[in-house]
C-alpha cells in the first residue's frame, strides 16, 4: 500500500500546486518543493498526537469529520481562502506551531509567513485524505494510531527526518525517537500524566 505521505502528495496535481504558489506569491517550483517538505511535517505532527490512547481517540473523531469530504472540494476551498487549516494546525503542533513554520520556512526558502500559510492550506487536505483512508480501511482509533506510528517511523528514516526531528524532538537529542513520542503522549494527557 502507498504510504500516507505519498498518497497526499499524489493528490496534489500541478494545478493545485500552481494555485498554492499563486496564493503565496512564489514560483510553482518553490511551492512544490515546500509542499514535499510540509506534508511529512503535518503527518508527523498527527502521528505524534496519536501516540497516546486519548490523542488517538481525539484524532479519530476529528478525522471522522473529514472522512466523507470530497477532496476536490477541500482543495478548492483551501485555494479559495477557506478550509480552517489554522485551527487544525493548533491541534497538530500545539505550542510548536511557530517553530514548525520557521523550520519549514528556512528549509524550503519560502519564509516563515508563507510556510505558516502553506501549512494551513495543507492541513485540511491531509485530514481529508486521512479520513478517507480511515473510513475505507475501517480503522478504529488504535488502528489509526498504529498506521500513523508506522508512517512516522518511515518518515524519520527518510530525507525528512532532520526537519521532523527539529520540530518534534522533545528530549533535545537531535533525533526523533521513542522518548520524543512518549513525551508527546504525556503532553497530550495533561500535566498529571507528566513524569
Amino acid at each position: 500500500m502507498v504510504d500516507l505521505t505519498q498518497e497526499v502528495l499524489s493528490r496534489l496535481d500541478a494545478s493545485s500546486i500552481a494555485g498554492m504558489a499563486a496564493e503565496l506569491g512564489i514560483a510553482p517550483t518553490e511551492a512544490e518543493s515546500a509542499v514535499r517538505q510540509a506534508v511529512p511535517m503535518v503527518i508527523g505532527g498527527l502521528a505524534r498526537n496519536a501516540t497516546s490512547e486519548d490523542g488517538a481517540t481525539a484524532l479519530h473523531r476529528a478525522v471522522g469529520d473529514h472522512a466523507g469530504l470530497d477532496l476536490g472540494a477541500v482543495i478548492g476551498s483551501v485555494l479559495g481562502g477557506g478550509g480552517g487549516g489554522g485551527s487544525i494546525l493548533g491541534h497538530v503542533f500545539g505550542s510548536r506551531r511557530e517553530q514548525a513554520a520557521e523550520g519549514l520556512g528556512q528549509a524550503s526558502g519560502i519564509g516563515t509567513k508563507n510556510a505558516a500559510q502553506l501549512l494551513a492550506m495543507l492541513a485540511p487536505i491531509i485530514m481529508a485524505v486521512l479520513g478517507k483512508r480511515t473510513r475505507e480501511q475501517g480503522l478504529g482509533s488504535g488502528g489509526l494510531g498504529g498506521m500513523l506510528g508506522d508512517e512516522l517511523r518511515n518518515l524519520g528514516r527518510g530525507a525528512q527526518g532532520g526537519l521532523l526531528a527539529s520540530i518534534l524532538d522533545r528530549d533535545g537529542d537531535g533525533e526523533l525517537g521513542l522518548g520524543d513520542l512518549l513525551k508527546a503522549g504525556a503532553d497530550l494527557l495533561g500535566p498529571r500524566a507528566r513524569p
